[in-house]
Order: C-alpha cells, then sequence, then structure tokens
C-alpha cells in the first residue's frame, strides 16, 4: 500500500474509532479482498439518490424526515444522522405519524411542504394484505399518546450504545452489548404509547411483517436509515430496506471561511 493509501486509511480507522459507527468485513466484488464497510448516513440527490414524486409511493413506504428546528437539529446531532423524524405511508395520499401531540393522520402533501428533507424506503417482503393490516392498524392508534418517556429515556441509549458499535466488534457480540443497555436503560419506557420510529415499527409487527426482531422502542430513526441495502445497521433488520428515492432534499447550509452561510 501506498503512503497516501496508508494514510487515507488510518484516517478512517481514526474516524469510525471516535464516532463509533458500526463496521463489517465484506468481500470485495472487483478482486475478492476483504474490505472494511463502514455505517454511512450520506445519502441524497447526486449522492445514489433521486427526487420522485408522491405519486411513486406505495402502501408501507417508510418516510424519514428532518425540519429546520431545534428540536429536529438536537436528535440528528446526537444519532450522528440526516433524519429525525420517521413517518409511515398508508396509501392514498395519506400518512400516519407519531408526534408530540399523539398519534396523527394527514396528507402526503403537508409532510413534504413542512419538512426539509423527505427520503422513503420500502419493504422488500410488504404485500397487498400486509398494507391493509398495517393502514387499519395505524389509523385505529389515531390520538393515542405521544411515548415522551421513551425518547427522553432513548436519548441517552443512543449514546452510550456507541461503544457496542466500535470497529472490529462482530454483529453477534454487537447485538448482545446493545441488548444489555437496553435491558438497564429502557426499562421504563411504554408500549402501549408510541414515539415515531417505534409506531411505525409497531405497525410493522401488527401487520406481520416484522423490520426487525429488536424491541421498537430501541430503533431511532437513524437506525431504519441504516437498515437499508447497502448499509452497515447498528440493529440488525430481517431484511434490508430499499430506497426508493427523495420527495424533497434541501443541501444543508455550508459555513464560508468569512463565516457567511451560503447555500
Amino acid at each position: 500500500m501506498n503512503p497516501a493509501r496508508r494514510l487515507g486509511a488510518i484516517v478512517l480507522l481514526a474516524a469510525t474509532l471516535l464516532t463509533g459507527c458500526a463496521s463489517r468485513f465484506e468481500r470485495s466484488e472487483t478482486d475478492g479482498l476483504p474490505r472494511l464497510n463502514v455505517q454511512s448516513s450520506a445519502i441524497a440527490p447526486g449522492n445514489g439518490g433521486e427526487l420522485i414524486a408522491p405519486a411513486v409511493l406505495e402502501p408501507g413506504d417508510i418516510l424519514l424526515t428532518s425540519v429546520a428546528t431545534l428540536g429536529s437539529f438536537g436528535i440528528r446531532l446526537g444519532t450522528f444522522s440526516p433524519v429525525s423524524h420517521a413517518v409511515l405511508y398508508l396509501g392514498d395520499g395519506q400518512v400516519a405519524e407519531a408526534v408530540g401531540d399523539g398519534v396523527r393522520a394527514r396528507r402526503i402533501e403537508d409532510v413534504v411542504a413542512e419538512e426539509q428533507m423527505v427520503v422513503a424506503f420500502r419493504h422488500p417482503g410488504i404485500d397487498a394484505a400486509h398494507a391493509e393490516r398495517l393502514r387499519d392498524w395505524a389509523l385505529a392508534q389515531v390520538g393515542t399518546r405521544y411515548n415522551t418517556v421513551g425518547v427522553l429515556l432513548n436519548a441517552p441509549f443512543v449514546l452510550n450504545r456507541r461503544v457496542c458499535e466500535l470497529p472490529l466488534i462482530p454483529g453477534p457480540a454487537r447485538e448482545f452489548c446493545l441488548r444489555g443497555f437496553a435491558m438497564v436503560q429502557l426499562g421504563a419506557s411504554r408500549d402501549d404509547q408510541f414515539f415515531c420510529s417505534q409506531f411505525v415499527l409497531e405497525a410493522y409487527n401488527q401487520a406481520g411483517l416484522p423490520v426487525t426482531t429488536a424491541d421498537p422502542r430501541w430503533v431511532s430513526p437513524a437506525d431504519l436509515l441504516h437498515m437499508r441495502e447497502g448499509d452497515v445497521p447498528s440493529i440488525p433488520a430481517t431484511q434490508p430496506l430499499r430506497y426508493v428515492g427523495h420527495l424533497k432534499y434541501n443541501p444543508p447550509p455550508v459555513i464560508t471561511a468569512d463565516g457567511a452561510v451560503a447555500r
């Protein structure tokens, strides 16, 4: 390995150690040699993504979003992720989501108008029967209270579990470590109230098509993002989610050398 590539590898390893991103070795398709695949949050139109219209969506699609608010920024900062909210598409232009006022249903157009970014993923195993059960259950939950305690408990859990995601830790060991932290830190979280990603995962459970075998109370929007194809999940998915496209994308602001904000 030449000095430049060696330096690059060292920098990558150091960055991974500092951030505690999940990683795994995979065999390269080009030369057959093992390579380190590191968890990534980078996805945007022009970087392996595309812009789509709401008409492309199908019932059961999972929408991950972010909005330009302090709360959203705090979630994204705490989870090292570009997303802070999860929404369930029900079909016919309708979505369901768990927010501070409780579970609600609204139009997809409202989501796209209000959010800064909206990206869609699809479970590859969903069929019409799953989608119908998912929709019926989700709509029956409208008005259910928000799981505020679950969110408050999840914040330190997200940070503390980073130790489970250090490089080169095997998947089974990572999962065992995560379960240990979860049982200690999330025991008081409720399963009859919902925060956003918990609601999405419980809907899939009720439809008979679990996205993951992990307890929905453990899972953040960032975890759902990393369950996509080609990424390294912190919490394993039963099947990797397929990227559908971005319904909306506003690139983050760029800070220039003189401190000004540019786009």
